[in-house]
């Protein structure tokens, strides 16, 4: 019988991919000697060649017609007999379609944000699951996988500390708290007023330095963090994404929203501290899957540590992107967060 060649398709982002990770693992472990070739954005690549489960990984940017036309053709001439589209957006799901893939699978009118994306597949799947990874599981599930989902386990690039320390001072290099304020949107996202307030206090009752991560557009937030921090002036950190991973992956806890680093941050088996409001963690929270590897086992101690999420009572889950706070993001006490990472660099040591 021959292989099986599997088309993955999740272009971004970095929460959402690190989501798809466990569903693909499903694949890998299922058909263990079937090519699967995954086609993301290039800033992502780095991202999904650590998680070993691509046979190929194959990079296209949706913005550019030339790019479009030619990972088409590469597509058609790969002669994939099933193409699973994680993303359920118009520019991932036409892409096997306009390439001529036989077999598409995809989610169904009821699980896309998009409208009439399920007509590009020829396999429809209504998610019952709660959490998206969970959802993308059941992706694999339709292909013939095992399971729906399986563990995986990073192995990012060394630790890049020649990077690390044009922005890491000597004495916060080995012992820091990350934070990251920001967010695919503002409404999300905890107040940087409220980092800045965390950031003092854990500096001041704990003696630890706070790193604040910060993406594209949100200079502002890293700059409101460190403007009402007092005195524990924290690092601004805005690297690529192999120094990210080094950065999360010594951290003793990552604090901030439903956000990719967060996500990230628990796949390479580091504490966080998750601030949800308007989304639901039940969906969009921290996955964490046991250590899969003889290397993962050495740092088991940290991911039995579990993660801890915040979340005011009685929130109603919206997915409206909003400029302004959401009222529940409000309602998450700095000092309730405190108490959370306290717990959490108390059970390090």
């Amino acid at each position: 019988m021959a292989e099986r060649r599997f088309l993955v398709v999740r272009l971004g982002s970095l929460g959402d991919i690190v989501h798809t990770f466990p569903a693909v693992a499903a694949l890998r472990e299922s058909f263990p000697g079937s090519e699967i070739v995954w086609l993301t954005h290039a800033r992502y690549k780095l991202l999904v060649q650590s998680s070993g489960l691509a046979s190929k990984i194959w990079t296209t940017d949706t913005r550019a017609a030339s790019s479009l036309v030619k990972t088409i053709r590469e597509i058609r001439a790969g002669s994939f007999d099933t193409a699973i589209d994680y993303q359920g957006l118009w520019k991932s799901a036409s892409l096997p379609f306009l390439a001529g893939v036989k077999r598409r699978i995809g989610f169904s009118p009821e699980s896309v944000r998009e409208f009439g994306v399920p007509l590009f597949y020829t396999d429809r799947v209504h998610a019952t699951s709660a959490h998206v990874a969970d959802q993308n599981g059941e992706l694999s599930k339709r292909t013939g996988a095992q399971n729906p989902v399986a563990n995986f386990y990073l192995d990012p690039p060394p630790l890049q500390h020649e990077e690390l320390s044009k922005v890491l001072p000597a004495e916060v290099s080995k012992h820091y708290v990350v934070l990251s304020p920001g967010g695919g949107w503002r409404s999300k996202c905890w107040p940087p007023e409220r980092f800045g307030a965390l950031c003092e206090k854990i500096f001041q009752s704990l003696s630890l330095r706070c790193v604040t991560n910060y993406g594209p557009g949100e200079e502002d937030l890293a700059s409101k963090v460190r403007a009402t921090s007092g005195d524990a002036d924290p690092v601004l950190f805005n690297g690529e994404l192999g120094a990210l991973m080094s950065l999360l992956r010594e951290a003793v806890c990552v604090v901030g929203g439903d956000t990719g680093p967060i996500h990230l941050a628990v796949a390479l088996g580091t504490p966080v501290v998750a601030l949800f409001g308007p989304t639901n963690p039940a969906r969009n929270g921290p996955y964490r899957n046991p250590p899969t590897s003889p290397s993962a086992a050495q740092s088991s101690d940290r991911r039995d540590r579990g993660d801890i999420v915040l979340r005011a009572p009685n929130v109603i889950t919206t997915h409206s992107r909003q400029d302004s706070t959401h009222p529940s993001m409000l309602e998450i006490q700095v000092e309730t967060v405190f108490d959370a990472v306290r717990r959490i660099v108390e059970a390090s040591k």
